[in-house]
Order: structure tokens, then sequence, then C-alpha cells
């Protein structure tokens, strides 16, 4: 992405959390300013046209935000790299449901139904009438028999071409491993959640564990500029 897209695509993108209050904006301005997974989802051209995505953890929606800011900038003529996807459907899960309550405040007045957010466990979550699904910094919260329970369930919603896109910690990342889990922590408690256990995995673990579900796995380190251990996995069926 051009950093003049950028620029512009961060001041829409965060403009509708204005409305709901101060702090929301500023998180908004902080996660899409900051947060390389949000660049990368459009540099690496990973949503297909017309996808409706169910994003489990999906917070105040800003994925949703990001998304269909970039495809309203390029309606607009304000995007100069290439095309956004059209045409997305984004559904949320978020255990915090004043979260989802926020995010829907945001962004359905921009986007309609485009938009529905809800709160909700993302074991439980409705899997029906999807083409994609994201799970960002959420999945080493629930054991690991629940990971591969919702793993199962995720692959046997999706149909051919279907994807899946998570970022993990990666358990063998060292040093950068340790100051994730300790910034995850303090962020999990800031936003007001109890539970402190994780359960985390080595990546090859988590790329063997979906290439047995039948995905094809791309691997892209998130981590550069950072002290972390993240990596975003791209999973897509045949």
């Amino acid at each position: 992405m051009q950093p003049k897209s950028k620029k512009r695509l961060l001041e829409f993108a965060t403009a509708p959390y204005r409305q709901t209050g101060y702090i929301n904006h500023r998180w908004a301005c902080g996660k899409l300013g900051h947060d390389r997974i949000f660049a990368a989802m459009l540099d690496q051209k990973v949503f297909p046209d017309n996808a409706t995505v169910l994003d489990l953890g999906c917070g105040r929606g800003l994925l949703a935000a990001w998304m269909l800011g970039a495809e309203r900038l390029a309606e607009g003529g304000g995007w100069d790299g290439d095309a956004p996807p059209k045409n997305l459907r984004f559904r949320g899960v978020e255990l915090m449901e004043r979260e989802a309550v926020c995010g829907n405040r945001a962004l359905q007045p921009l986007y309609g139904q485009r938009v529905q957010l809800q709160g909700g466990d993302m074991r439980d979550a409705d899997l029906t009438g999807i083409d994609a699904v994201t799970i960002f910094d959420a999945l080493h919260y629930i054991p690991y028999a629940e990971q591969d329970a919702l793993l199962d369930r995720i692959r046997a919603a999706l149909g051919s071409g279907g994807l899946f896109v998570t970022r993990i910690g990666n358990a063998d990342g060292g040093w950068r491993f340790t100051v994730s889990r300790w910034v995850d922590a303090c962020m999990f408690f800031i936003q007001g959640h109890r539970q402190s256990r994780t359960f985390c995995r080595p990546l090859a673990a988590w790329i063997a564990r979906l290439e047995a579900l039948g995905f094809t796995v791309r691997a892209t380190p998130m981590s550069a500029g950072t002290p972390f251990a993240n990596v975003m996995l791209v999973a897509r069926l045949p």
C-alpha cells in the first residue's frame, strides 16, 4: 500500500469511531495506524470480492472498518494502489459485548447490514453462510482441545476456496515470544478480561494442524520493527 493511501485510509477508517467516544476513537487510531496486519490484509490481497467474512474476536470491528473504508476510498478516487476487494460483508463475534456495540454504532450508519457485530463466545459462533473466517490474537485464549474443535468446525463450514486467516504468537520465538506474552497479558487486563492463562503453540505446530485439515498455508512474520513473535497465517482450501 502506498503511504498516501495508507494515511488517507487511516483517517477514513477511524473517523466513524469519533461518535462513539474519545477512547474508542484513539484505540482505533492506534491499532489501525500501528498494527501491521491491517496493511498486510490489503497488500497481500487476502480477501476476494463479494466474500462474507466472519471475524471471531472482532473487538470494535476494526477489520471491517479498514477493509470497507478502503473500498469506499477507492470508489471516491482517493486510492493510488491496487484496487481493494469489493462488496465484502462482515459478521463479528466478540466476547466483550460493549465492544461489538461500539463497532455497530460506528459502522452501521455508513455500511448498514454489511457489518453485523454481536457479543458472544467464538466457540459457539454461527458458522453458516460464510466464505472466510478471521481470528486475530484470540485462539490462544482457549484450551488446546477447544482450539482444535473450533478449527474443525471452521473447516467443515468453509467450502471450496474457503479462507481462514489468523495471527498467532510463535511459541518457538524465544525472547520475542516472552515479550509478546507479557504485552498480551497487559492488553488483556486493560480491556477488562479476567483470564490470564494462554495456550500457545510453535509455528510449525499451527501450520501442521491446518494442513492436516486440508488447508494450504502461507506464513508471514508480523514482527518486523517490533519485539514480538507474531505470525499471520493465511490458509486456503482448494
